[in-house]
């Protein structure tokens, strides 16, 4: 109870301490400010100044944001002397304690300044905005990098596995969630209250999120599952609820995650999935101990862009395929009458298009990243626009093998090796 009282007199200070900064015809900058707060010493002091630094960076136009950052690339890195020392002192007594030394001294002041921007109350989403920020401003400012590392660095370290908690998401979940997963939702879209509700409410749909413990009400990624007594083969099937009439639970024999989103675009690069897709499956065979199938019904997002692209060097054969499926119409109807190459096309896509050694379509790379196989592939199986447009309609079952799992992961960590069912062998153009 004590704790609770004095985070209550925090936020109380903070609050009245933010209305007299605002209001103050004199307020500092926020270069000030921040120098201020890496001299305070005080704890309360160092507190309410983060917040005024944070406030003041919200109010920045698109400018001020990069010169925030600007500033945080160019004046507070590591003291080049301190670093030389370190690493001389090193170099002629390589000890344990001067190695700690030199790891210290290369550590930038920008991870001091980050941590002691966190230690104020709601910080620390106001510091995952800040990066979503940052994200946005990388690709003209490349020479911002290395504060993104930082910013990396610090939040994989906050955000790790012993920080996340999973919540099974429904209908009595509080409305501001709830909410938040129909705006979060990057999948399938979820198009109002009832649509939702047909996800997460009916006995055979189970959606589970991960939380952290300092963004209150904020999921960070979640998963939809549907269950079933068999693998389905379209999306439409789930979208729309079928089988979900009231069985016997024992009859149930596949878990099917039909749509995992993140949520938090500032949180990039902090990988949640694996924990994620894991902790659920325990979850479903504690609750559903009959079901021995995991599965996804995955979309193919690069697909057709792949299908398009100019210049490459792949096989004559390969090539001959890809020209020939690219000229099909995008229709159910033309898409269905040449399934035999459309299917073939999309399965040497994800085998052989390839971002260094691994699979250049980012949903096969997440999901054979965390260990699993590609198992089937479906024709027709998701036509909306969008399911057309990015994949001709087709979708991929990618297959959670719990006894191969960590396996297929370090194979395909190692080597880039992609696991597929045996069946889909003669469909691989060498």
């Amino acid at each position: 109870m004590a704790f609770g009282r004095f985070q209550d007199f925090l936020s109380g200070l903070v609050s009245r301490q933010r209305g007299l900064f605002f209001s103050s015809s004199e307020a500092a900058s926020i270069e000030e400010l921040v120098e201020k707060l890496m001299g305070t010493v005080g704890e309360v002091s160092g507190i309410v100044t983060a917040r005024q630094v944070l406030d003041h960076y919200a109010d920045l136009d698109s400018e001020g944001k990069r010169a925030f950052f600007a500033s945080l690339e160019s004046d507070f890195n590591a003291d080049s002397e301190q670093v030389r020392a370190a690493y001389q002192a090193y170099e002629l007594e390589p000890s344990s304690n001067n190695l700690n030394r030199l790891s210290i001294a290369t550590v930038p002041r920008r991870d001091e300044l980050l941590k002691r921007l966190n230690q104020t109350p709601g910080a620390t989403h106001d510091l995952v905005a800040m990066r979503t920020d940052l994200l946005g401003l990388l690709p003209e400012n490349p020479e911002l990098a290395a504060v993104d590392e930082d910013f990396l660095r610090l939040f994989l370290s906050w955000f790790g596995r012993s920080f996340l908690v999973l919540q099974t998401i429904n209908w009595s979940t509080s409305a501001a969630i709830l909410e938040r997963i129909i705006r979060y939702e990057a999948v399938h879209e979820i198009k109002d209250w009832d649509d939702l509700r047909s996800r997460i409410d009916p006995p055979n749909r189970r959606c589970f999120a991960f939380f952290h413990p300092a963004l209150v009400d904020e999921p960070l990624i979640f998963v939809e599952v549907a269950l079933s007594t068999e693998i389905p083969s379209t999306i439409r099937s789930i979208l729309a609820g079928e089988g979900a009439e009231v069985i016997d639970p024992g009859e149930y024999r596949v878990a099917t995650f039909y749509s995992i989103s993140n949520c938090q675009p500032g949180l990039r690069s902090v990988s949640f999935g694996n924990f994620l897709i894991k902790q659920v499956v325990q979850e479903l065979q504690s609750e559903f101990p009959a079901i021995n199938t995991f599965i996804t019904l995955s979309p193919i997002p690069g697909f057709t862009r792949w299908l398009h692209r100019e210049g490459s060097e792949e096989s004559a054969d390969l090539e001959a395929l890809r020209n020939a499926v690219s000229q099909v119409e995008s229709s159910e109807e033309a898409v269905t009458a040449q399934a035999d190459d459309v299917k073939r096309a999309v399965f040497n896509y994800l085998f052989h298009s390839k971002r260094g050694q691994f699979p250049s379509d980012p949903v096969a790379r997440f999901h054979l990243g965390n260990g699993a196989s590609v198992h089937q592939l479906h024709i027709a199986a998701d036509l909306s626009e969008k399911g057309m447009n990015q994949s001709m309609g087709t979708m991929v079952n990618y297959l959670y093998d719990l006894r191969n799992i960590e396996v297929n992961h370090e194979a395909y960590a190692t080597e880039g090796k992609i696991v597929f069912n045996d069946k889909l062998k003669s469909l691989l153009i060498k």
